[in-house]
């Protein structure tokens, strides 16, 4: 009998240190035998990525859920190799998924019930880990090349504000990600190995 997979979220803002922690993790679970799929959102590889490279570049001038409607039905394009993955064993690990939608849509003045209840048709975390860094370190982090997004900080603080308010959620871990990437990883195998006995 194929054991189920499970299906592993990393948030927060840019420069937080998602994507290291992600790739870490794919290696750390491969070692010790595990199949790993990763996923990056905006999966910029599916047929609405355009429009949306476009609108992050600014190019597009969308209403707010417009644009956060343009994410979540990007998610639902993966959504049918995400359940077949973790239906054959698999563990998936999502560098941003739901959660960003509700940040960032919470932040422009959306309503977090309403973009809960639009994704709730996607597969739903195992775990989800929010990578918590200010604002101010994003910029230190990537000065040049920041998208509409990126270089807002006002909104940025909202958005961070919004994730932590998602993280009491059940299924949820913030973790510090203002250190270094050693001490964040070593934080990140434990709750791996705590909570979803991967490790």
């Amino acid at each position: 009998m194929t054991l189920r997979g499970a299906l592993i979220a990393f948030e927060g803002l840019d420069q937080s240190g998602k994507q290291t922690q992600a790739r870490r993790l794919r290696g750390r679970l491969e070692a010790v035998g595990r199949r790993v799929r990763a996923l990056t959102f905006p999966n910029y590889e599916t047929p609405l990525a355009n429009e949306i490279a476009r609108a992050l570049a600014g190019d597009r001038d969308y209403a707010a859920d417009v644009l956060q409607l343009l994410f979540v039905a990007n998610r639902y394009e993966s959504r049918p190799r995400i359940e077949h993955w973790v239906d054959e064993g698999v563990v998936v690990i999502c560098d941003r998924y739901l959660a960003s939608s509700v940040a960032y849509g919470a932040a422009q003045g959306l309503d977090p019930a309403w973009l809960f209840e639009v994704q709730r048709g996607l597969p739903q975390p195992d775990l989800t880990l929010l990578l918590d860094i200010p604002p101010d370190t994003a910029v230190k982090r990537k000065a040049m090349g920041r998208d509409r997004f990126e270089r807002d900080l006002d909104l940025l603080t909202r958005v961070r504000a919004a994730y932590r308010a998602q993280s009491e959620r059940p299924a949820w871990v913030c973790l510090d990600g203002d250190r270094p990437a050693d001490e964040v990883e070593l934080d990140v195998v434990r709750i791996v190995r705590e909570r979803l006995g991967l490790l």
